[in-house]
This record gives structure tokens, C-alpha cells and sequence, in this order.
């Protein structure tokens, strides 16, 4: 039986003069209006349970927008959009509830003034059941806040939030646990739910 050797490598492979050099894979650069539209509603709700007030939350998401636009082209792949996109999204509420504090904010206006359309039962009970969370979010303090919402809520992955947050895996799942713990034994003093 004989032995065949193996091709013998193409003396120039790999080299400037290889005649077939590999391939790199280009990507698409990412459009703003494609990025606007396919996440708008995702930056908006972000917004709001990161603890934006109503009153700020056409401008938060205005400048969540011109970070976008104006660092578009910055954009790494090493993470999703999604993530990249809450990274901003934190920061802007970050600023915005600094400002807030820091100028002394709107006056709330009085419950009675909100205009309540009548709506069937099952609407009434997403709304207090949405205000709920949005009060035991508001609990929690920044860090574990922007984790929580964004593993259990946008249900992103931990690595997809460590990129976002710019923080070690483990920091994320020690934030994450802390931020279950806490949110579920503000849930049991509110009587909804398990201690």
C-alpha cells in the first residue's frame, strides 16, 4: 500500500503575493433611521424604568438620539445594538435624574388631574400592575437597576450586559442576585408576593 503525502503548501499562501487571499467579511455600516426605527419604543420604555420623569422624557430621548447619530460610526460589533444603545440610554437617565434632583424638577400634578379614560378591567390592572414594578424599580439603586431591567425585562444576556455596562460577567450576576433579592422582598412588603 503507498503512502500519499499531503499537497504540498502553495509557496506563496498567506503572503502578499498569494493569489487568493482570504476574504475578510464586510459589514454594512448601521443606518440611523434603521436604528431609530427598530428601537425607538426599546429607548422610550428604557427610559422610563431607568426613572425618567414624564416631563423629561421627549428630551432624554431626543439626546439618547444624538448620541446615536453622532456616534454612529464608532459603533463596535463586539456587542449588539441592543446593548449598546441601553449603555447610552443609562447614561442619558443618569444625567437626566442628576438634573432633576439638582434643579429641584417639575411639581408633580395632583392624581386627579391625570386624565383616566374608563377602560376595561384587564387595562386598568397592566396599568397598576406596570406601576408596581415601576415603583420597586425605583428601589433599586442605579447599578442593579439598569441590570435588572436589562436581563429580566429586555431579557439581554449577561455577557451582552457586561459589554453594555462595561463591567466584569460577575459584577452582572452579583448585580443581577442582589437585584432579584431586593426586588422581590420589596414586592413581599407591598403584599405581592413571595419573601
Amino acid at each position: 500500500m503507498t503512502r500519499t503525502s499531503p499537497a504540498p503548501a502553495l509557496p506563496f499562501a498567506g503572503s502578499v503575493f498569494d493569489p487568493y487571499p482570504p476574504v475578510q467579511e464586510v459589514r454594512a455600516p448601521l443606518e440611523f433611521d434603521a436604528v431609530y426605527d427598530g428601537h425607538a419604543d426599546f429607548v422610550w420604555r428604557n427610559l422610563r424604568r431607568l426613572g425618567v420623569r414624564e416631563a423629561s422624557l421627549d428630551d432624554a430621548f431626543q439626546d439618547v438620539f444624538l448620541v446615536v447619530h453622532r456616534r454612529l460610526g464608532e459603533f463596535e460589533p463586539r456587542s449588539s445594538v441592543k446593548a449598546w444603545l441601553f449603555a447610552i440610554v443609562c447614561r442619558v437617565a443618569r444625567d437626566h435624574r442628576r438634573l432633576f434632583r439638582r434643579k429641584g424638577g417639575h411639581e408633580e400634578l395632583p392624581a386627579g388631574v391625570l386624565d383616566r379614560a374608563p377602560g376595561p378591567a384587564e387595562r386598568l390592572e397592566k396599568v397598576e400592575a406596570l406601576q408596581l414594578v415601576d415603583a420597586l424599580l425605583a428601589e433599586l439603586d442605579d447599578d442593579k437597576r439598569a441590570v435588572f431591567v436589562m436581563a429580566e425585562i429586555e431579557e439581554l444576556s449577561a455577557p451582552e450586559i457586561a459589554a453594555a455596562l462595561d463591567v466584569k460577567l460577575n459584577t452582572v450576576y452579583s448585580r443581577l442576585r442582589a437585584a432579584r433579592r431586593e426586588f422581590e422582598l420589596a414586592l413581599a412588603r407591598r403584599g405581592g408576593g413571595r419573601p
